[in-house]
């Protein structure tokens, strides 16, 4: 989704830093052969992303919801020299791809993949974070946040993918089925009304929101 005119989207990702190769790779091969990816986080977001986690330096970074692991090796070009990223994702057949991409970038040894249900397996990892991205099912967001904050270092940040839901939070009445909306909305609201960070919502691609430990 554009927020802005697509010239002016193009003009915007023509003067940012231009894709790694292994990040080309990976996203053509992801739409080859991977069903939705317009899930990707994409040449300009990854930057984005990128950009952050080298301003943040973290030791250990936390993402939940890995899909094809574009993200992950963003995030992981700010990480430090002896640092860890924990990636969680729910599908198991994506373990392999995943697992290729950063066998194949110098950030390997240094991402662990875990698959399952990321609110049983958060709890498991006995480490402290400086940098985490949420950016799996849209209804466990507050659920997410709840489970991370306090696993945050005081000014540790996270980062919220797709916080504006194609415009969708502007809505006030939903399909019956649509439980990402109002959970989204309510998530936008706990982040803004919560005493424990601070926040800032970006009107970048989907939304993202970058959140401060205090």
């Amino acid at each position: 989704m554009h927020f802005i005119p697509e010239d002016l989207d193009e003009y915007v990702m023509t003067h940012s830093e231009d894709e790694p190769e292994l990040l080309q790779q990976l996203s053509r091969e992801t739409y080859q052969k991977i069903l939705q990816p317009r899930m990707l986080s994409g040449h300009y977001q990854g930057r984005l992303l990128s950009m952050i986690s080298k301003l943040v330096n973290p030791k250990n970074i936390l993402e939940i919801g890995t899909y094809t692991g574009y993200s992950a090796l963003c995030l992981a070009e700010g990480m430090q020299k002896n640092g860890e990223l924990d990636t969680i994702d729910i599908n198991e057949e994506l373990f392999d791809f995943q697992r290729k991409y950063f066998d194949k970038s110098e950030y390997g040894h240094q991402i662990f993949q875990h698959v399952g249900n990321a609110l049983e397996i958060i709890p498991t990892l006995d480490k402290v974070y400086d940098l985490v991205f949420i950016d799996a099912d849209k209804e466990n967001y507050s659920n997410y946040f709840e489970a991370i904050v306090n696993k945050l270092n005081a000014g540790g940040i996270i980062l919220s993918d797709n916080v504006l839901w194609s415009g969708k939070v502007l809505e006030t009445k939903f399909k019956k089925d649509d439980t990402s909306t109002p959970a989204l909305i309510e998530y936008n609201k706990l982040l803004k009304e919560d005493h424990r960070v601070e926040t800032v919502l970006l009107p970048i691609r989907d939304g993202l929101t970058i959140s401060r430990k205090l």
